[in-house]
């Protein structure tokens, strides 16, 4: 197995957005940003401000690499995304707690910040990219079949949301033999939005 090298902190930039390393200087963009409570219906958090002191030591100590989601157009932080269960020896991470701010679901936003985060992922030699999802959560699944990644199953009752139900969540990945047949297919969609 190669060697994976290090997925960041680095910024990652498309056509449409960028992905900053988390910082200090975002906080307050991300916090203006998070307000809307229909952005929680999914993810384990009821306020991300509670949330955000977490977010920060877990990426001091490399368990999670958060970026901010910036629209490249005005400088809007419009959400933020992560890389999670980091498993270097395995070579494999997670991408997940994505969120976008109303205005940046269903655009260009999340297939552009999910070919970034792939594409980092596999030039840094992962082998898979793996995603999990509320099985309620029809509009992160589709756009994850969407995206060309793989479902794979669900964990029942896999974890506790602090909106007072046990969540089923669905698995999801992108295998590095997959990506250059996932890549082409991004890359002609995002042109197509261009």
């Amino acid at each position: 197995m190669t060697p994976v090298l290090p997925l960041g902190p680095r910024v990652l930039e498309g056509r449409h957005i960028r992905l900053e390393p988390l910082s200090d200087a975002h906080h307050a963009g991300l916090i203006a940003a998070a307000a809307d409570p229909q952005t929680w219906t999914y993810i384990p958090i009821v306020h991300f401000k509670d949330r955000l002191g977490w977010m920060v030591e877990e990426n001091a100590q490399g368990r999670m690499l958060t970026f901010v989601v910036v629209r490249k157009l005005d400088g809007a932080v419009v959400g933020s995304t992560s890389y999670l269960a980091i498993a270097p020896n395995d070579a494999r991470v997670e991408v997940g707690f994505t969120w976008y701010i109303a205005e940046a679901r269903g655009g260009a936003t999340n297939p552009e910040a999910k070919y970034l985060l792939l594409e980092n992922a596999f030039a840094a030699h992962y082998n898979r990219v793996e995603f999990k999802t509320d099985a309620r959560n029809a509009r992160s699944r589709a756009a994850l079949l969407k995206l060309g990644a793989r479902e794979e199953g669900t964990l029942r009752g896999h974890m506790w949301m602090p909106q007072g139900y046990f969540r089923d969540s669905v698995y999801f990945s992108v295998l590095a033999g997959e990506w250059p047949a996932v890549r082409t297919a991004l890359e002609k969609r995002l042109a197509e939005m261009a």
